[in-house]
């Protein structure tokens, strides 16, 4: 698969190549394997030096599981992640600890990821503790200066995560995913659980960052305006598939696949004049357990024919860095 990128200038940082991951379900009084949920179908993707990339699609089609296995917190099924030109999957753990400096990740909920009995300051200190040599005062100071860096103050050092508010604990959690310098973070629905006005300054602190420290991020969400804002490219999944990839600009203007065509229609118009359709999908999402024959969106397709039953789509280039699997690319529904 080829992509090309926005700026014809920019390294690639990170790859991936025919990425899987399945997970077993197992049943019986021998709990033997009787299936897999399909969750990650074959990937292909590359990513750009201080790019952010967008993934989008409705719950369960894999994003979060696609996120979690480029960092090895989930091991792959198939496929490669070659990171800086390293196929990172098999190293060795000396050689992974060095990637896994620069390969980090701010989740949904950082409270759920934070001890409720230790204090902030002590928990960004562990990340200095296992990676670095620095003393116990160095190591103070260096977690005085993250603080200050996502925009909060040393008095917060002494605190516990429940005297912070959702967006304070969020940047806590910036704090902590980039105190290694690293150069590639994921954004697993970083700003989903906060109030508009605190995505703002989420969203804002992460640009600031992107900019200072050259970073480049995988940025997971369902919301197709706080992506349209924040990200350069943006790949939409259905039931682990790839469908569409394309820039921002280009993607939200001409949506090439039937599925992207109807999450943009779901997204709500600011002007009461505008008259504007909503494709409305019928059904539900199919198991990912028993996904369907062919193309994995003619279940809910409203131009699907008897080919998208029985062959998948191939991956085709629409134009200059759009992509597409549908056979019927570019189709107005």
């Amino acid at each position: 698969m080829v992509n090309l990128s926005p700026k014809t200038d920019q390294k690639v940082l990170l790859e991936l190549n025919g990425v899987k991951k399945y997970f077993p379900i197992k049943g019986g009084i021998l709990k033997r394997v009787q299936g897999h949920v399909q969750a990650v179908q074959e990937v292909n993707l590359k990513l750009y030096e201080g790019e952010s990339l967008g993934v989008v699609g409705e719950s369960g089609c894999g994003k979060s599981t696609l996120g979690r296995a480029i960092l090895g917190l989930e091991e792959l099924t198939a496929g490669k992640v070659i990171f800086k030109e390293k196929e990172i999957q098999n190293l060795k753990r000396k050689e992974k600890l060095k990637f896994v400096k620069e390969m980090q990740m701010i989740f949904q909920d950082p409270f759920a990821s934070l001890n409720p009995r230790q204090r902030i300051g002590h928990a960004l200190e562990e990340v200095f503790v296992m990676h670095t040599n620095l003393s116990k005062i160095e190591r103070r100071n260096a977690v005085i200066d993250l603080l200050n860096e996502v925009g909060l103050r040393e008095e917060h050092y002494e605190r516990y995560p429940h005297e912070f508010s959702g967006g304070q604990r969020q940047r806590i959690g910036i704090a902590r995913a980039i105190a290694l310098n690293p150069s590639f973070v994921i954004c697993d629905e970083a700003v989903s659980a906060l109030d508009v006005s605190v995505q703002a300054q989420v969203l804002k602190l992460l640009k600031t960052l992107q900019q200072k420290y050259q970073l480049s991020y995988l940025f997971i969400s369902h919301d197709l305006g706080v992506v349209r804002y924040f990200c350069d490219r943006v790949l939409v999944m259905y039931l682990g598939n790839t469908v569409e990839l394309g820039t921002v600009e280009d993607l939200f203007k001409n949506p090439t696949h039937p599925y992207t065509q109807a999450l943009l229609s779901a997204i709500p118009r600011p002007s009461v004049n505008r008259s504007s359709k909503r494709i409305r999908l019928q059904g539900d999402l199919p198991n990912p357990a028993n996904p369907p024959s062919g193309c994995p969106f003619h279940t809910r397709c409203p131009i699907a024919q008897d080919i998208c039953k029985k062959d998948m789509p191939a991956w085709e280039q629409v134009k200059e860095g759009h992509f597409a699997a549908c056979h019927f690319v570019g189709t107005k529904i």
